[in-house]
């Protein structure tokens, strides 16, 4: 782990923390290029009655606004919980270079834990993944999210 890396994810995190203050399931995401921000979001779904809003979807629309190009291709995103499957084709049709995640999701995760997209011969882009950065620290905060609503 880069100690950039952890800063970063540690601007994901609170990201995260801005969704749960919403009553959304506390995922954040950035987008770096060559070490810089460029984007930041968190998921946004119920806020905005949208199905497709997940952190990893509204971080890659404000990168591309901001590069003013939908191809992210020098960029890295962070987020604090694995992709799901509709996340990972998101993420492939942006050409990102690499994906930085937190916690690993058993139920929906597609880069290994409830399935495998990363090395999928049906995808025209591959990108670099590392997965589990600051896990217990993102779960922590996904578990707490859910127990105060049970």
């Amino acid at each position: 782990m880069h100690d950039r890396d952890a800063a970063f994810m540690q601007l994901a995190l609170e990201q995260a923390r801005h969704a749960s203050a919403s009553a959304e399931t506390p995922v954040g995401a950035v987008v770096t290029v060559g070490g810089e921000l460029i984007a930041t979001g968190h998921n946004r779904s119920i806020t905005d009655c949208d199905p497709s809003a997940h952190a990893e979807i509204v971080v890659l629309r404000n990168a591309a606004q901001a590069r003013e190009n939908y191809r992210l291709t020098d960029a890295t995103l962070y987020v604090t919980l694995e992709p799901c499957a509709m996340c990972v084709g998101a993420l492939v049709q942006a050409r990102i270079v690499r994906l930085v995640f937190g916690a690993y999701d058993p139920k929906a995760g597609a880069l290994g834990s409830a399935i495998d997209l990363s090395d999928s011969a049906a995808f025209n882009h591959r990108f670099e993944v590392q997965g589990g950065l600051m896990a217990d620290e993102c779960a922590a905060m996904l578990r707490e999210f859910f127990k105060q609503r049970r």
